[in-house]
């Protein structure tokens, strides 16, 4: 499936610190790029590093972010003790550090330099770990968010003349930022997979956000109760995501894919394995080629357990788009294994799975009403799928 692949690095990207302590680490990217390479999934002829990377000009960033709030950043970038709670800068979640600006352009320069290599042909797909800010909103940061990579690269995809895109988040916190800067666009579709607003950071993502009035339908959220597992997340994953897709019709599919769904993740309350992820890297990948012509953009974003998790979700996410998956049975290299206990002193995991074999059960197979996770997937049927045409039938209701 995956013929040209590039995935885009630079070292420079790991300036993108806000410091000991906080829970955005440089070392989660840092670590799943240097198992990747362990793995030798780089040394295929299929794929392509692009590195350097230039940091997204100020015209790249006021497509979808305010001239006040890039300088407002700007000027926090230069003084340690600025703080502006209107603008979400000097807060705990988003605290200032020297050269924040520019290296938070450089994250979004990453998407952009995806981006553009799969529309230009040189790739089919393209991946940017460092990538995936979605809280970061027009005019403020959120959330560890200064700029919102995902937007920039999805207007950018938009100036160049791409018709519809299609944005996938599966990150346990809801896409906020991203389907507020397409809120009211009919060319661009956010579905946002995430625990409920009622239990998790933003506080946003209900199935009735469905879009502003020149767009209605065109947002759709999944909002799943605490301690949705594999079973319950994948349901309500295949129970929804690709029959929209299918109905909308995209150009391109750009997806965020945050680890933070897993149950070892200290900031949220989902409880899916790494095997359950990996089905979703399978799933996006089909996806990409049945319904998007095969061009798809995959971006990182949260996950909080550094060394567990993250390094080996993303490493297999890189191995499903270059088209070289790894046996989850396979063992974590030796030298990866030894740089991690050396560096962190920490003991990294043994093998690239947590042995779990989760299926999709279909969402007409043994319908639950009293089911919590039947329940969100049900409100999210009736809340948008009538503004595709799709039937009665799989909105339940027959």
């Amino acid at each position: 499936m995956s013929e040209r692949v590039a995935v885009v690095w630079d070292d420079d990207l790991a300036a993108y610190d806000f410091g000991p302590g906080h829970p955005l680490a440089p070392i989660r990217v840092q670590l799943a790029m240097r198992l990747a390479r362990d793995f030798d999934l780089f040394a295929h002829a299929n794929v392509e590093l692009i590195t350097p990377v230039e940091p997204a000009t100020q015209d790249d960033l006021l497509r979808v972010h305010e001239r006040a709030y890039l300088q407002a950043v700007q000027a926090a970038s230069a003084d340690a003790g600025y703080v502006d709670a209107a603008r979400g800068l000097g807060t705990d979640d988003d605290p200032v550090f020297a050269g924040m600006h520019q290296a938070a352009a450089r994250v979004c320069g990453a998407s952009l330099a995806g981006a553009r290599a799969v529309l230009d042909g040189r790739a089919d797909h393209a991946v940017n770990l460092a990538g995936g800010l979605h809280h970061a909103m027009p005019g403020a940061a959120s959330g560890f968010c200064i700029y919102n990579d995902v937007g920039v690269a999805i207007a950018w995809l938009l100036e160049q003349g791409v018709e519809r895109i299609a944005y996938v988040d599966v990150d346990v916190h809801h896409g906020d930022g991203v389907q507020a800067m397409f809120w009211d666009d009919p060319r661009v579709l956010t579905i946002s997979i995430h625990e409920s607003p009622r239990t998790l950071f933003p506080g946003t993502g209900w199935p009735t956000e469905i879009g502003g009035p020149a767009a209605p339908g065109t947002a759709v959220n999944i909002a799943l109760p605490a301690g949705t597992g594999d079973q319950g997340w994948l349901r309500a994953f295949h129970a929804v995501v690709p029959d929209v897709l299918q109905a909308f019709g995209p150009q391109f599919l750009v997806t965020q894919q945050g680890a933070d769904t897993h149950a070892e993740d200290p900031l949220a309350h989902l409880a899916v394995s790494l095997d359950g992820q990996r089905m979703t890297y399978q799933a996006l990948h089909r996806w990409a080629h049945r319904y998007a012509g095969g061009r798809w953009l995959a971006v990182g974003g949260g996950g909080y357990e550094w060394v567990d998790v993250v390094p080996r979700a993303w490493t297999h996410l890189i191995a499903e788009a270059t088209g070289h998956p790894i046996d989850p049975m396979t063992d974590l290299p030796v030298s990866f294994r030894t740089f991690v206990e050396e560096a962190l002193a920490r003991q990294a995991p043994f093998r690239m799975t947590d042995g779990r074999t989760p299926w999709p059960k279909p969402f007409d197979d043994g319908f639950n009403p009293d089911d919590p996770v039947d329940q969100a997937i049900l409100a999210t049927r009736h809340a948008v799928f009538p503004r595709w045409g799709l039937t009665a039938e799989s909105l339940g209701w027959l």
